[in-house]
C-alpha cells in the first residue's frame, strides 16, 4: 500500500468519467427510490415484537419454516444481544384498535413461544411481546430528515465563512452525492431500512464532510502557497497529497465495519452496512465530486487570497 500511494495519480484527468459514473449511480439511485422505495423496518411500520431467549444457539432458517408451517408467512427472525436471543416481527391489523393490538401482541408471544417450545423441545424464555406503533418512527425519521437538511444548511455556511462558497457548493454537492446512493443501495437490493441505518446515515455525512475538509484545506493552501500551475493541476497535486491520510483513515475504518457485519447480529448488521458504504462512497466524493464542482465552478487563486487589510500594503514603506 505504501507503493501505491507513493505514485502520482491524474484523478482530474479522469473527472469526466467520474462524473458519468456519478451520474450515472444517483440516477439509479433516485429511480429506484421511485418504483422500489424503501423497504421500512418495524420502526416505520405497525407490527408485533415477540422476544425469546434459547438456551443454545438457534438455527435461523429452521425457526422460519417452522413459523411459514404454522401460518406465520410473514415473520421476520432477527437476532439481538448473541446467537441465542432473538426478536420475531410480526405485522398486525391496522384496523384493530391500539389496547387491542397490545392486548393481542400478548396473546400472539405466548402462542409463538409454546408452538416453537413443541416443535424443538428447547428450553424457550418469553422475554416480552410487545406492539409497536409506527407513530414513533415516523416521528423520529421526520425529525430526522429536518435534523439532515438543517445540517447541510450550516454545513454549507460553515465552509462559506471558512473557505469559499465554491468549496461549500462542492461539500454539499458531495453529502447530497452519498446519501442518495447510500439510499439507493438499501433501496435496490431491498434491505431492511430502519431507525438504526437513518443513524448510520448521519454519520455518513460527518465522516464525509470530514474527509472533504481536508481535502479542500489542502487545496487552499496550495492555491497560496504555489506560484505556478493551472487551478485543475493544484487541486490534482492536493488530492495526491492529502491521499494517503484518506486511504488509510477509510482502511482502518472499513476493518472495523466489516468485523461487524460478520461477528454483529442483525440488529446492527444495518448500521455497519449502511456506513460501509457510506465510506466507500464517501472517500471517492471526497476525491471527485467534491473537487470537480469547485474547478467546474472556475476556483481561481483571487478566490482564495487572504485579503489585506487596508493601508497594510504601506507597512513596510519608510
Amino acid at each position: 500500500m505504501t507503493l501505491l500511494l507513493k505514485r502520482e495519480f491524474d484523478f482530474v484527468g479522469k473527472r469526466r468519467a467520474a462524473a458519468i459514473a456519478s451520474g450515472l449511480l444517483v440516477v439509479i439511485s433516485l429511480i429506484s427510490l421511485l418504483f422500489n422505495s424503501l423497504q421500512f423496518g418495524l420502526d416505520f411500520t405497525s407490527g408485533t415484537s415477540v422476544r425469546l431467549a434459547y438456551a443454545e444457539a438457534v438455527d435461523i432458517p429452521q425457526l422460519n419454516s417452522t413459523l411459514q408451517a404454522n401460518g406465520y408467512d410473514n415473520a421476520l427472525v432477527v437476532t439481538f444481544g448473541s446467537e441465542r436471543d432473538i426478536r420475531i416481527i410480526l405485522p398486525v391489523d391496522e384496523e384493530i384498535a391500539i389496547g387491542e393490538q397490545s392486548a393481542q401482541a400478548v396473546i400472539v408471544g405466548e402462542q409463538i413461544t409454546n408452538l416453537l417450545r413443541e416443535e424443538s423441545g428447547s428450553e424457550i424464555e418469553l422475554l416480552g411481546s410487545d406492539y409497536v406503533s409506527a407513530k414513533v418512527g415516523e416521528e423520529l425519521a421526520e425529525q430526522g430528515g429536518i435534523g439532515m437538511l438543517v445540517a447541510l444548511g450550516i454545513i454549507m455556511i460553515y465552509i462559506s465563512v471558512r473557505f469559499q462558497f465554491k468549496f461549500a457548493v462542492g461539500a454539499v454537492a458531495a453529502l447530497a452525492h452519498d446519501v442518495i446512493i447510500t439510499l439507493g443501495v438499501f433501496s435496490l437490493f431491498r434491505i431492511e431500512f430502519d431507525l438504526n441505518v437513518l443513524a448510520a446515515l448521519l454519520a455518513v455525512i460527518g465522516y464525509s464532510l470530514n474527509d472533504t475538509i481536508v481535502v479542500s484545506d489542502r487545496i487552499r493552501e496550495n492555491f497560496r502557497r504555489m506560484r505556478k500551475g493551472s487551478p485543475a493541476e493544484m487541486v490534482n497535486i492536493s488530492l495526491n497529497q492529502t491521499l494517503s491520510r484518506t486511504m488509510i483513515t477509510s482502511f482502518t475504518t472499513l476493518l472495523v465495519l466489516v468485523t461487524m457485519l460478520l461477528v454483529a447480529g442483525d440488529v446492527i448488521r444495518g448500521f455497519a452496512f449502511a456506513l460501509t458504504i457510506g465510506v466507500v462512497i464517501g472517500t471517492y466524493s471526497s476525491i471527485y465530486v467534491a473537487s470537480s464542482v469547485i474547478l467546474y465552478m472556475k476556483i481561481t487563486r483571487e478566490d482564495l487570497m487572504i485579503p489585506l487589510k487596508e493601508g497594510e500594503e504601506l507597512d513596510g514603506v519608510p
